[in-house]
């Protein structure tokens, strides 16, 4: 691997403001990106439970997300801050990491079927597909986090990240709604013991297609800035190659800026609601609102909560798109924190409110605090990242920063499947209320710790300068 060092000075450029469709072009791959992701949140639990998989069971298999995002994105964090080829800085991982969960995508709702060709365990072979998945969707999506530090000005950084909101809303929304549409046309949503029903099947190719359109997309209208020009931006210093270390990355870590640390607390409540609403919405609904045992994971009902549960996700989704466009004229009128501590608060909110509403047909309005606390959490803590982190090293912090949103998904799946069998009875609603707690929690934190860039930015400043190259 080559790396990047300074030498030679000469003058110092300002990164260009983008344009709108330039900042839609360089983050459409993400749209593909979280349809598959929309596709596996809202169906994994239900494909691992046609599979054969107990309640308490499905956060355990969720591990395979978290842990692989741990390991993946700041890999391909500090790979891509340190090579450069004729695609660019960023852009071979787009592609690689499509045409992989392509795949993944693919394979996993037909493990029963590639079981009975390889004499394999169906259950077994859907968790290696998901990790496969998972994996991917981590080499693909980590670029497009860096990418938005790489191009845009750091004025633009919240407009780029609501844009990139927007598009994963759009993707989220398709992925979410496609198996309940197919249902409504006609395929079938019923699986026979040890098989995913054809709505699901086919939702996923549908999947693996637009994430290989729109990656390429980006490719082609998406051209990067070079080493020389990054150096140019940051400190008016040429660059020369020097060879670099993974164990960088370990320095990298011990160096990270107190504002990241502290938003990483706000990280860890968030995502730990989330990871939560994820893993075991479906089985909420199947037995608060449809009255089902918790051992009924094969019957029609038990589909439809399914199918449900992947209309409620989109809905969030949707909602979350109007939110993205306020995120930028909110932030300057009430600031940063202030506006993604609301939307945390909001997000709480509606997941407790899913225990009061019996109603399926009102649980949308649950849906439409999660979608502003979704906007903003896709954004708002990135937005902030930006500011006190340096150009050469955005691949590798964003990649860290990940830390903060996979290990609460660890913790939560060890220990979330036993505390909704053994506390909970396998009542999985009430665990979604913890969830909403946490993100209650999450919004204070962000008032009490978080500080603005108004309140402090000579300590940003030095901090920026602080950290070692």
């Amino acid at each position: 691997m080559r790396g990047i060092q300074t030498d030679t000075k000469f003058t110092k450029r300002v990164k260009p403001n983008l344009s709108m469709p330039q900042i839609i072009n360089m983050s459409m791959g993400f749209l593909g990106i979280q349809m598959a992701f929309g596709l596996q949140n809202g169906n994994a639990s239900r494909i691992l439970a046609n599979l054969g998989a107990d309640v308490h069971e499905l956060s355990w298999f969720w591990l395979v997300a978290p842990f692989t995002g741990l390991i993946v994105q700041p890999i391909i964090g500090h790979m891509g801050d340190n090579t450069w080829s004729p695609l660019g800085r960023r852009k071979p991982y787009f592609l690689i990491g499509a045409i992989l969960c392509a795949i993944g995508l693919v394979l996993l709702p037909n493990a029963a079927t590639v079981t009975h060709m390889f004499a394999a365990n169906a259950l077994l072979l859907a968790v290696v597909f998901l990790a496969m998945m998972d994996a991917s969707v981590n080499i693909a999506m980590e670029p497009f986090r860096a990418l938005v530090g790489d191009m845009l000005p750091k004025h633009q950084g919240t407009l780029g990240f609501s844009i990139q909101t927007i598009l994963i809303g759009i993707g989220a929304v398709v992925g979410s709604y496609v198996p309940s549409l197919l249902t409504k046309l006609g395929v079938s949503n019923e699986a026979p013991e040890g098989f995913v029903g054809d709505n699901v099947i086919y939702s996923f190719y549908v999947g693996a297609g637009l994430l290989i359109i729109t990656i390429l997309y980006t490719i082609i209208t998406t051209k990067e800035y070079s080493p020389k020009e990054f150096a140019e931006f940051e400190d008016g210093k040429e660059v020369v190659e020097e060879k670099s270390k993974f164990s960088d990355i370990f320095k990298d870590f011990a160096n990270i800026p107190t504002q990241m640390k502290k938003l990483g607390i706000v990280q860890f409540f968030s995502w730990f609601a989330l990871f939560t609403m994820w893993v075991f919405t479906t089985s909420a609904l199947a037995t608060h609102h449809f009255g089902l045992s918790p051992e009924d994971t094969h019957s029609k009902a038990f589909n439809n909560a399914g199918d449900l549960t992947g209309e409620l996700f989109g809905m969030y989704n949707l909602w979350a798109i109007p939110f993205a466009f306020l995120l930028t004229p909110f932030a300057k009128w009430i600031g940063k924190k202030q506006t993604h501590a609301l939307a945390l608060a909001c997000g709480g909110l509606g997941l407790i409110s899913m225990y009061f509403i019996k109603d399926v047909n009102h649980l949308w309005m649950s849906m439409i605090g999660l979608g502003f606390a979704w906007a903003s959490i896709l954004a708002m803590p990135y937005a902030m990242l930006i500011e006190v982190i340096p150009q050469r090293k955005m691949g590798v912090y964003m990649g860290i920063f990940n830390f903060f949103i996979v290990i609460p998904q660890i913790i939560n799946g060890l220990f979330g499947g036993p505390i909704v069998s053994n506390i909970f009875g396998n009542q999985a609603m009430d665990y979604v209320v913890v969830g909403g707690v946490c993100m209650l929690i999450g919004a204070l934190v962000t008032m009490i710790f978080i500080k603005s860039e108004d309140e402090t930015p000579q300590e940003i400043k030095e901090e920026i300068q602080q950290v070692h190259f």
